[in-house]
């Protein structure tokens, strides 16, 4: 006989219920802020789960979120989670410790290890108490293990509105590009330029290619301009060799399991990878910025700086000195080797997700898109 769960579903409050009560007190600060003080102030640093939870919920995973609050009341079945979860010594939103724990369960599921766990990410069953409590019981080192490695995303879907900033570059310059990226992981998305995309009403990018984007689209279609890559190379702490079947499944474990779109185009990038690798140096953002920045750029090319949602990874210094890097190499530019920066981004407040871009040495910045955070949809501004 299995044993039973420890903490029954009913006897935690629902993180619907405590937003709703966040929201009703005339505190004017972000909601979601006032949602994070208040589960914090009840729950310390294992409120991650529930906060995360909403946050699945809100982007159209209810599966993740439902993992996540099942997590959260069985926690205590899992000696090691619990004890480094509780005792985790930073900020666990930026540490994003809530997706290292969904993943290491996605991982565990996809492993086929823990059949009971693989039958509910089948959909064979929908008793989530009982199989997470199962996962932390017997699985309790495994999982844990997961929590102390950073998360690992390459979100291909993201590209689309990267390459529209492109596109909307090449209309300023005219020039091809060399990329620079910032937080590459496993380099899939330095290979943009070897995806197809179809951005409202135009298609850009290779037609040819097994890998097809096409993002709901708001507003005016991007500039039709010809986007020419004539280098890229990437920088992490911890690059992952996409070619390495456990790097790829590991890269899979962290997309949520019931968006199976985004796992079928991770999947297909992988793939590609294996013909066409990339070049990701293991170093700091900061130091690597300032070495490729510092090294002789061609006449009549565009240098582009560029990375999606790794600032919230920085610490505040980190951030700070990588961005005064970025534009202390801009005022070096010349309308001749000219210096761009594209950024897919939360913003400060993390209401909503921005893609920017500025140039150099003219100084032109502007907010293109307000995003998807996976690149599901991208609302066109410019």
């Amino acid at each position: 006989m299995r044993p039973r769960a420890s903490v029954e579903a009913e006897t935690w409050p629902s993180p619907l219920l405590l937003k709703t009560a966040v929201e009703t007190r005339s505190d004017p600060v972000n909601p979601i802020h006032r949602l994070r003080r208040y589960v914090e102030a009840f729950f310390g640093q294992r409120a991650c789960l529930l906060i995360q939870a909403d946050n699945a919920r809100s982007m159209g995973s209810p599966f993740v979120a439902e993992v996540l609050e099942a997590a959260f009341r069985q926690l205590d079945n899992g000696r090691q989670i619990s004890a480094l979860i509780d005792g985790w010594p930073g900020d666990t939103g930026a540490a994003a410790l809530a997706l290292r724990l969904n993943a290491g369960l996605h991982a565990l599921a996809r492993s086929g290890r823990l059949l009971y766990l693989s039958e509910l990410y089948a959909g064979a069953h929908r008793d989530f108490d009982e199989a997470i409590a199962l996962a932390f019981t017997l699985h309790d080192e495994t999982i844990a293990e997961a929590l102390r490695h950073p998360t690992q995303t390459n979100e291909v879907g993201r590209t689309a509105a990267i390459y529209a900033a492109l596109a909307r570059l090449a209309t300023w310059t005219g020039m091809p590009c060399e990329l620079l990226e910032l937080g590459s992981s496993s380099g899939l998305n330095l290979n943009l330029a070897r995806y197809g995309y179809r951005l409202g009403s135009i298609a850009l990018g290779d037609r040819g290619s097994k890998l097809q984007l096409q993002p709901d689209w708001h507003g005016r279609s991007p500039p039709a301009a010809p986007v020419q890559v004539i280098g890229a190379r990437g920088v992490d702490l911890s690059p992952m060799d996409p070619t390495n079947p456990e790097t790829a499944e590991r890269l899979m474990s962290f997309v949520f399991a019931d968006q199976p779109k985004r796992l079928e185009r991770l999947s297909v990038a992988l793939q590609l990878a294996k013909a066409l690798p990339t070049k990701v140096d293991q170093a700091s953002a900061l130091p690597w910025v300032v070495r490729r920045l510092s090294e002789p750029q061609d006449n009549r090319t565009c240098r582009v700086v560029f990375h999606s949602m790794v600032l919230q990874y920085f610490s505040d210094d980190e951030r700070a000195s990588t961005m005064a890097a970025i534009e202390q190499a801009g005022s070096r530019s010349t309308e001749e080797r000219p210096l761009a920066h594209i950024a897919f981004e939360w913003t400060k407040d993390r209401s909503q997700v921005e893609l920017s871009l500025r140039i150099w040495p003219w100084n032109c910045s502007k907010v293109l898109a307000i995003c998807h955070p996976y690149g599901d949809w991208i609302s066109w501004l410019d």
